[in-house]
């Protein structure tokens, strides 16, 4: 299960919180680099945007393993 340490209850962001990836077993600290990696991924995957703390674990889930096989790296187009 996903959880946050933060803010959970907020519709975005405003500083940072931190998500536990159950499958790397690690957390991702979300920030803006962080919040502009995940809009890179959903325009890749075609996905209309939702605020993070609002995705499903599933949907969580499949995220943080893109962020794992794919690094850090942010392409600007």
């Amino acid at each position: 299960m996903s959880h946050v340490v933060g803010s959970p209850d907020t519709e975005d962001h405003r500083g940072e919180a931190s998500y536990y990836d159950r499958d790397g077993r690690d957390y991702h600290k979300w920030n803006g680099d962080e919040d502009r990696q995940y809009r890179s991924y959903l325009v890749e995957r075609h996905r209309t945007y939702v605020p993070f703390v609002k995705v499903k674990v599933r949907e969580r889930q499949e995220y943080f393993r893109y962020r794992h096989e794919h690094g850090f790296k942010i392409e600007v187009r």
